[in-house]
């Protein structure tokens, strides 16, 4: 194969990458900020059986929380919070301890994995740990909902948030299955003014950076299929002009 033909076919591919990569490097220079992902579970001993997803965007002290749940207590609030500063993790059913003479999680038994509240997960109002801990009225309801809020945090949240140090738990439990928040375990940990069911933890999830190049709703997206599709064209025009040197050589051998 010439040189010139070389130089031609490289020309080519190096044309079909950029014009379909270039979308994608523009995205990614617009889109700063990380993404962190969590599954939530049920918390040990709560007797909870649903489940969760959370997604967070920060950027800077901005943060982008979509949180959906499913299995929870119907027709009751659940708090739910970014809890951060211990161990970035969610409890064992070994931190369980008697309340109310049963074997339960509460918030405070909690606290040495996953650390204290660094942000209310409100759906209206102040987003502080110290105002809106337990604002019951401000907190999603029902046994499942969507929850999607953008608002700003403080330092320690959001570097928590960077450190992958960050926990999101919801809170409410069903203990003795008869529908509604009660005293079957107690007054609660957080407000003696409250049932213990009320505020303890449900579902839990550490907050991890999703890996490179996924997106929201699954691994690769836009970029994944962009770069697909530019290796496909270029192979095409590879295969193209292959066939064109194979036409040439074979035309000048019979003239």
């Amino acid at each position: 194969m010439k040189k010139t033909t070389a130089a031609s076919i490289a020309t080519l591919v190096a044309i079909a990458s950029g014009a379909f990569l270039a979308p994608a490097a523009v995205a990614d220079d617009t889109a700063k900020g990380d993404e962190l992902h969590a599954m939530l579970s049920p918390v040990p001993t709560s007797k909870v059986t649903g489940s969760g997803t959370a997604m967070v965007h920060l950027k800077g002290h901005e943060v982008t929380v979509k949180i959906k749940t499913r299995g929870l207590l119907a027709d009751a609030p659940h708090a739910q919070h970014f809890h951060i500063g211990a161990k970035g993790q969610c409890p064992p059913a070994s931190a369980a301890t008697r309340h109310n003479g049963q074997l339960s999680l509460n918030t405070t038994d909690g606290l040495p994995f996953y650390g204290k509240i660094g942000a209310s997960l409100t759906t209206t109002g102040d987003t502080g740990a110290d105002h809106s801990a337990l604002a019951v009225d401000r907190f999603p309801m029902g046994a499942s909902y969507t929850y999607e809020r953008t608002f700003t945090v403080d330092d320690a949240t959001a570097e928590s948030l960077r450190a992958q140090n960050a926990v999101v738990v919801v809170h409410g439990i069903d203990f003795n299955g008869n529908g509604k928040y009660d005293n079957v375990l107690g007054a609660s940990d957080l407000d003696p003014k409250l049932p213990s069911e009320a505020t303890n933890p449900a579902l839990c999830g550490p907050l991890k950076m999703a890996p490179a190049g996924a997106v929201a709703g699954g691994m690769g997206g836009a970029q994944a299929n962009d770069t697909t599709t530019a290796l496909s064209v270029a192979g095409g025009l590879l295969v193209a002009a292959g066939g064109a040197v194979y036409l040439r050589r074979r035309t000048n051998r019979q003239s």
